[in-house]
């Protein structure tokens, strides 16, 4: 798996973060916005928008004082790929097993 899947994985394996992430899927949001529904301080909250950032999984502009973040839906396409590439190969494992399966029913009987 590459760093960037690793990166992506981590950065969605937090609550916060995902929680985060479906709310951008509604479309931008600045930051009081986005930390409005987390008991938390701003910069712990800074710190998880910073982690999502770095994963290439929303992408921020700063217009003024205000700083608004967006999904940057390319940055899920490497996790995305690799994603399908398992689900592949576990389909042709179990297409292979329910074979197998099969057979010995039929050799049993």
């Amino acid at each position: 798996m590459s760093e960037a899947v690793d990166a992506i994985f981590h950065a969605l394996a937090h609550p916060s973060r995902r929680a985060v992430v479906a709310r951008l899927g509604h479309g931008p949001a600045h930051v009081g916005e986005l930390a409005r529904p987390f008991d938390m301080a701003l910069p712990t909250f800074c710190q998880h928008l910073r982690v999502l950032e770095l994963a290439g999984i929303v992408r921020s502009r700063k217009q003024g004082r205000i700083r608004t973040y967006e999904l940057a839906p390319a940055g899920l396409a490497e996790a995305e790929s690799w994603l399908a590439e398992q689900r592949k190969l576990w389909e042709v494992r179990l297409d292979q097993l329910d074979a197998l399966l099969l057979t010995l029913k039929e050799t049993k009987s």
